[in-house]
């Protein structure tokens, strides 16, 4: 009796551990099968890749009404709606300088439109993918920027937050120009600054790039977290850590980007901008790699078209933990503006 015990027991956990080890090899089996189709999926729909660059389905934080920019501690920020082309509508929000916070309380949006013909320099903010031009780190940067004496004029590229139309490269540089040339029309003689971060700063080297053919340049150019261009972008991405050494990784994931019109080639772009360059980049940058940003400024100091303008580096070190979207903490950032763009410091406290 104890025997026959003994081998119902021993044969229930072989029949267990065979069990286990049946469902374990089928999940292994199902995982690889998923890996090996994800590279023959998106090489089949290039749209999926496209849709990995730009997130713009992405919202986070989620709940924000972008009507609104006061909910985001924004006060003195106006939104508006401008249309850059038949069926395209983009959402614009427009922070004014500290020094004019009391007089914007309650105004309305021809109040701020004429704030920009104020003596205080703008910087016009171009976003990265993901999100929207409200909250998070991006709102943060507007406070600090108008605590510093700037207009801070920002958008969402068509298809972003609730601004109409369907994200292409084309149509986000085709907005950015829209907007400066809006600012322009409105801010007289006062020096207008492009910022891009992230992605933004392949739509910020396309959009200069072009004012400089058009022989109309912004003052200066700030590249926060950029890349050289969006393939080597796209290779060092963290996503793409687990098919970096898949055969044929070039052909099934960097071609489709091509395929669908991406590039964002800032390496290409700096080649043909005539204004001073600022990078910023902190070491400990997750999302684009330091090196990337420290590539593009090689490129761009060697580069004839910046031999009559000042290109500098900043980077911010690890210890620091500013990562790719916190340098706005930095307490030197003040002091890095000052000196690059060269206002005076009793301009910020008009």
């Amino acid at each position: 009796k104890k025997s026959c015990c003994l081998k119902g027991l021993s044969f229930f956990l072989l029949y267990r551990r065979h069990g286990l080890w049946f469902r374990l090899r089928r999940l292994i089996i199902w995982l690889l099968g998923v890996y090996i189709a994800i590279p023959f999926l998106v090489k089949l729909c290039p749209a999926i890749q496209a849709k990995l660059v730009f997130l713009n389905f992405v919202r986070v934080p989620y709940f924000i009404d972008l009507k609104r920019p006061q909910d985001q501690g924004l006060n003195h920020t106006c939104n508006y709606y401008l249309q850059p082309e038949e069926d395209v509508t983009i959402g614009v929000w427009h922070t004014v300088p500290a020094a004019l916070w009391k007089n914007a309380r309650g105004k309305d949006q021809l109040w701020f439109e004429d704030a920009l013909g104020s003596s205080h320099p703008v910087i016009l903010y171009l976003h990265g993918n993901a999100g929207t031009r409200g909250g998070g780190p991006r709102g943060e940067l507007y406070k600090v920027l108008s605590s510093l004496g700037y207009h801070v004029v920002t958008f969402d590229y068509r298809g972003w937050g609730d601004s109409v139309g369907s994200p292409s490269e084309r149509g986000m540089t085709y907005d950015a120009l829209h907007v400066f040339d809006w600012i322009k029309a409105r801010s007289g003689d006062n020096p207008v600054y492009i910022w891009g971060h992230s992605l933004g700063t392949g739509v910020a080297t396309n959009l200069v790039r072009r004012l400089c053919e058009r022989e109309t340049p912004p003052e200066a150019l700030i590249l926060e977290s950029p890349f050289t261009n969006i393939r080597e972008e796209a290779r060092s991405h963290p996503f793409s850590v687990i098919y970096r050494y898949f055969p044929g990784f070039d052909w099934f994931f960097l071609d489709p980007i091509t395929t669908s019109g991406i590039k964002f080639a800032n390496d290409e772009n700096v080649k043909y901008i005539s204004c001073s360059l600022l990078i910023l980049h902190a070491e400990d940058d997750p999302v684009v790699p330091f090196h990337l940003g420290k590539k593009l400024y090689n490129i761009a100091a060697t580069s004839r078209s910046f031999r009559d303008y000042k290109v500098q580096f900043v980077p911010f070190h690890t210890d620091l933990g500013y990562r790719h979207k916190y340098i706005y903490r930095s307490p030197e950032l003040p002091r890095i503006l000052r000196e690059f763009l060269g206002i005076p410091e009793q301009e910020h406290h008009h």
